[in-house]
């Protein structure tokens, strides 16, 4: 390859990245992202002697078996050709070519990752981490309590008001993603620390015109940043040295369920998914991981 190609290689990927910066708004990290994997693609057409507008399906084939010699995983793989092919597209729209070198390359099979979760024991430790009056931790015990015994997102425990919440019935009518509703049962032990934090907190902080049940110390509704940053506070209280998210506790509530033997599209009414395949991730486990999970999380597994 010519010196002057390379340069013009170059200039191609400098304008592709300004047109990502500038008209497409992206964020500074994805730029460097980009700018990273476009460097080790020129590097790579340089050592192959092809050109950006040169290239072919075979030439961008050849890139990912190079990137698989060395080691880079499926998930990396993916990554790089996405990247890749929305550069090439770009030049399409640009007329500095007429066809795109990836239209026909499939990136590796990713697998399907199975969601991180706690132990029985450590959802335990994490539930009574907040323990004493104070008013602060009986609220938050009650969040905590509600968020694993309902499978909630975050989004859902922050934004439930007092009207979809029966105490004497056991169950919640949450509003979750593209406004469905679903009934959720709630057991006892959760109701009780809700039923404390509503007669001994709530009433006291609350202002007149707030619907949300989790209010702050201000009276307004509880936010996510909030809620998020003292998880990881009573997780650490706990002892739990694994990374922390509300999330997990919705991982958890789900692998739990089933795994206890619930069934599968009782999970998935209860979590909200509209398809059942979203689900089953948390049914995406071996023989022997059915063992150890059993082992792990079965109160006479050990």
């Amino acid at each position: 390859m010519s010196r002057s190609v390379s340069a013009q290689d170059h200039q191609l990927v400098d304008s592709y990245l300004d047109h990502l910066r500038i008209e497409r708004g992206v964020s500074p990290h994805t730029i460097t992202a980009y700018s990273k994997n476009l460097a080790r693609y020129l590097a790579y057409l340089e050592g192959e002697e092809v050109s950006v507008v040169g290239s072919t399906d075979l030439t961008t084939t050849g890139f990912l078996v190079e990137l698989a010699k060395n080691g880079l995983g499926a998930r990396s793989q993916a990554q790089y050709l996405s990247t890749v092919r929305q550069f090439h597209q770009f030049l399409v729209r640009e007329k500095e070519t007429d066809k795109d070198p990836t239209h026909l390359s499939k990136g590796p099979r990713l697998g399907r990752r199975l969601p991180q979760i706690l132990t029985r024991n450590e959802v335990v430790a994490l539930l009574d981490a907040p323990d004493g009056e104070d008013p602060i931790r009986i609220r938050d015990r009650a969040m905590l309590q509600m968020l694993y015994a309902a499978g909630l997102r975050v989004t859902e425990l922050v934004t439930l008001e007092l009207g979809e919440l029966n105490l004497a019935a056991g169950y919640l009518a949450v509003t979750g993603k593209g406004r469905k509703r679903r009934v959720v049962p709630v057991h006892d032990d959760a109701l009780e620390a809700v039923r404390r934090y509503l007669d001994l907190v709530r009433g006291r902080w609350a202002n007149p015109a707030t619907r949300a049940i989790f209010v702050t110390e201000r009276g307004t509704g509880m936010t996510r940043q909030n809620f998020w940053v003292s998880i990881r506070n009573y997780a650490v209280a706990a002892g739990i040295t694994k990374a922390i998210s509300p999330h997990k506790l919705r991982h958890s509530f789900a692998t739990h369920l089933l795994t206890g033997g619930a069934d599968l599209r009782v999970v998935q009414t209860m979590l909200g998914h509209t398809d059942i395949a979203t689900t089953q991730i948390y049914t995406h486990l071996s023989g022997d991981d059915v063992r150890r999970m059993h082992t792990r999380f079965h109160p006479r597994g050990g």
